[in-house]
């Protein structure tokens, strides 16, 4: 009777605390990413070269700079927050251009069947076997650093498994007897698709989604990294980690604290995404 209690209290009936944890630190990074012009104590790009590399403040810094300062000068701390921000907002637009593109593939090769249907599944295999990075790379460095196809290119990856997903998903829906129903009265494709299959499939959409966001993070951070992604004088999470390689040896805070913030905010993201796959998987 107990063992079921606590199986019920935190096994799959349950929320486990690193879950309730993760939830809490992607809230505690939103309200950062929203908030950044009210909480951030200073401006992203303010430069002082009379405080320039300063450590933490817990490393015998200054108090007005509790997160240290970079090569020019700029708080640390503040930079983090609007980089956060930066990163956050390319990362979602990018994996919702990734889902919506790949949804609507899957359920026209679901649909038309046939030559539609090998066409687009021939897509879906040739974008699986191009590494996403260097796809990213030779496109940007083709037409430029343009914050727009940046974010384009960054939402396309992985948009091939929700094409897949939803293929799959709605061949399973168009056997069951609601579909055929529909189809029996003379519905309309759309009004079948998106008014019954859809909300029907959103549910493993969804966890898909949150399995592919912390790639879309990273995938972020590293053209960032490398300079092809957000251009100074704006910030990310990437650009930060870039600037501070140079400096590792004697100002590793400039580094250490984003790549702390994308390790963290991956590692959240995977861990619901799992447990909402789980919690979701009628045969787990």
């Amino acid at each position: 009777m107990s063992d079921a209690g606590v199986e019920t209290r935190s096994g799959r009936h349950g929320m486990p605390m690193s879950i309730g944890l993760a939830m809490g630190f992607l809230v505690l990074v939103l309200v950062v990413a929203i908030g950044a012009d009210w909480l951030a104590p200073y401006g992203f790009a303010e430069q002082d070269l009379m405080a320039r590399m300063r450590p933490p403040v817990f490393f015998g810094g200054a108090a007005e700079h509790i997160l240290g300062t970079d090569n020019l000068g700029r708080d640390i701390l503040s930079r983090l927050m609007f980089g956060t921000r930066a990163s956050i907002l390319i990362a979602f637009c990018g994996t919702m251009i990734g889902a919506l593109f790949g949804t609507t593939l899957g359920f026209l090769a679901a649909h038309f069947r046939g030559v539609v249907e090998e066409i687009l599944m021939m897509l879906v295999d040739l974008q699986a076997s191009i590494p996403n990075l260097v796809l990213a790379l030779a496109v940007l460095a083709f037409l430029g650093n343009n914050l727009l196809v940046f974010i384009v290119l960054v939402g396309l990856d992985g948009w091939e498994r929700y094409a897949r997903l939803a293929r799959g998903l709605v061949l399973s829906a168009k056997e069951s007897g609601y579909v055929q129903s529909m189809q029996m009265v003379g519905a309309s494709a759309p009004r079948i698709y998106l008014g019954q299959v859809l909300p029907n499939v959103a549910g493993a959409l969804v966890v898909q989604l949150t399995l592919n966001f912390p790639g879309t993070i990273i995938l972020e951070t590293a053209l960032s990294f490398l300079g092809l992604g957000v251009q100074p004088p704006l910030t990310s999470l990437g650009q930060m980690l870039g600037q501070g390689r140079t400096y590792l040896l004697n100002a590793w805070w400039i580094s250490v604290f984003p790549g702390i913030a994308v390790f963290a905010t991956t590692m959240s993201v995977s861990l619901i995404g799992d447990w909402l796959r789980d919690r979701l998987d009628p045969s787990a």
